[in-house]
């Protein structure tokens, strides 16, 4: 089965710096363009299925993306951002992000999902989609997530380091499940 994974395009709050979370931002007009772009890179693309993020951010994205096209879509709460509780809104500079996404000794935030729970319900959707028929399934999500996603196909970084392991706003990566 082949799995292609991409973030939601830009919202004002990417765009602010701002950490985002479970709030529902729409995309922006920079946002637009790159799910645009993204729908272009995927035309000739094979894909049987999208399972998306119910943020607006992301559904806007895959609505895009399968414009013109007869594509199945799921929504799946397993594929919602990180909960950053009391931080959500706040400039990534005024919140300790590494303290956060580290996963030997995350530091917790008051209303927060902790990170290690993240990970494991991340994870336990890809394993529910290893049974699904489909052979091409194009993921639409959120940074976290596939910070998430990262993990499961290549396995925790040397240095426990997780916070680089994300893409950029309608960045597209390919995995094989197997």
């Amino acid at each position: 089965m082949k799995i292609l994974v991409t973030r939601h395009g830009q919202t004002d709050w990417n765009m602010e710096k701002r950490i985002q979370g479970r709030t529902d931002i729409e995309l922006n007009k920079k946002g637009i363009e790159q799910a645009y772009e993204t729908k272009q890179k995927l035309e000739n693309e094979k894909i049987d299925l999208i399972i998306c993020s119910p943020l607006k951010r992301a559904k806007q994205t895959a609505d895009i993306i399968k414009t013109d096209r007869e594509i199945p879509t799921i929504y799946d709460e397993r594929l919602l951002e990180i909960c950053y509780g009391e931080n959500e809104g706040k400039l990534h500079d005024s919140f300790e992000y590494n303290g956060f996404w580290n996963i030997i000794n995350p530091q917790q935030c008051k209303g927060a999902e902790n990170v290690n729970e993240f990970i494991k319900r991340v994870h336990d959707f890809l394993e529910d989609i290893k049974n699904r028929k489909e052979e091409n399934i194009l993921i639409v999500t959120h940074n976290g997530v596939c910070r998430a996603i990262n993990i499961y196909f290549n396995g925790i970084p040397e240095d426990k380091n997780i916070t680089n392991l994300g893409i950029k706003n309608c960045e597209i990566v390919n995995y094989i499940m197997k």
